[in-house]
């Protein structure tokens, strides 16, 4: 898929100075409006606004929202790690809008895409989740309503910023480790990554593994209390940039930024930035912008009759797409292009990402 990049200066000058969405559709690449200019919601339903990840996730429905003249009709849900807010949220949109509304959803945890996809099934609304979902629950059981669904392989990332956190510590020491919600499929699948890396390096022992819930608050917390429990931890593995930057955190505090790698994964621009200064070791870019705004141009295109979901391949329905891997030697050209530039995505290319 082609990108293009502007400076983030001068597109936050464009941004400013937009009075139509037609502008911003200019700015970007893909999406027509609704028919006869009907107003259509597009939802985004995500955890938080707090930490980088989400906010540049939320950034990037907007984006499309506005690339579709429906910036107005945007709608960012939070369920603050509840649940039950996130349907509650839900329903009251699609009570709102009625069948005129599809939702990008990263389902709080695995067990949750069920009673999402039933919601929506029940009131014909179009809608694509990430990240979470049971093994057994697939797109197509629920046609044509749950259009896709769309992650990153989490074992491959996970393994890699173990191995860079290793190489960093020279083959040899001893890690605690900070995984995500138990229950969410990107935790689990990271932790496993870990657990290779672990294996395929005799020389670093790991003395915990704790979960600090994808926070970043509990994650410093955690890190001081693993930092007074064991006083010879030589690296901290992270399952989230969020928690990894907790870390960090708490080693500024005691001094031993820098002397202990971190790692995480999401590669927001602090975790970037502390590749380059050398208190991380390693991040996994997932490119959030483009996880915002592609995943509402799935389900809306569906919605709009652009194709029929049930008759496409099983592999354009569930799908991991590929991100980035970010160390110390490429951290400068990614923050380059993924964090001071804004990518430009061709939104009707819908499976021009799909991992072969």
């Amino acid at each position: 898929m082609e990108k293009n990049y502007i400076n983030r200066r001068d597109f936050l000058k464009i941004f400013g100075t937009m009075v139509g969405a037609g502008a911003l559709a200019s700015c970007t690449q893909g999406g027509q409006p609704a028919a006869g200019g009907d107003a259509f919601y597009t939802g985004t339903v995500i955890r938080t606004l707090s930490n980088e990840y989400h906010a540049a996730w939320n950034r990037g429905g907007r984006l499309y929202a506005e690339s579709i003249a429906q910036g107005p009709n945007y709608r960012a849900l939070l369920c603050e790690g509840d649940s039950e807010k996130q349907l509650t949220l839900m329903r009251a949109l699609i009570s709102e809008a009625g069948e005129n509304v599809v939702f990008n959803i990263d389902p709080n945890q695995s067990p949750d895409a069920k009673p999402i996809a039933d919601l929506c099934a029940e009131t014909k609304v179009y809608f694509l989740t990430q990240w979470n979902k049971p093994d057994d629950l697939h797109p197509w059981d629920y046609d044509p309503y749950w259009v896709a669904h769309m992650g990153v392989d989490g074992v491959p990332s996970g393994y890699y910023v173990a191995k860079e956190l290793f190489e960093a510590m020279g083959g040899s020491g001893k890690i605690v480790a900070l995984d995500g919600l138990l229950a969410n499929v990107p935790a689990i699948q990271r932790a496993d990554g870990l657990k290779q890396a672990l294996g395929e390096y005799p020389g670093i022992e790991l003395l915990e593994n704790q979960t600090a819930e994808w926070d970043r608050t509990k994650a410093v917390a955690l890190t001081e209390a693993f930092l007074a429990k064991y006083p010879d931890v030589t690296g901290i593995w992270a399952a989230n940039d969020n928690m990894g930057l907790g870390a960090l955190e708490a080693l500024r505090t005691a001094g031993k930024a820098g002397e202990i790698p971190v790692v995480g994964i999401d590669g927001t621009s602090e975790a970037i930035n502390a590749c380059i200064s050398g208190e991380f070791a390693a991040t996994v870019n997932n490119d959030p912008i483009w996880q915002g705004s592609m995943g509402l141009a799935i389900p809306y295109q569906a919605a709009t009759g652009v194709f029929d979901p049930a008759k496409e391949p099983q592999e354009h329905r569930e799908f991991y797409f590929e991100p980035v891997y970010v160390n110390s030697a490429n951290a400068a050209e990614i923050k380059a292009e993924y964090i001071d530039g804004i990518p430009q995505y061709d939104w009707t290319d819908l499976w021009g990402r799909v991992q072969a």
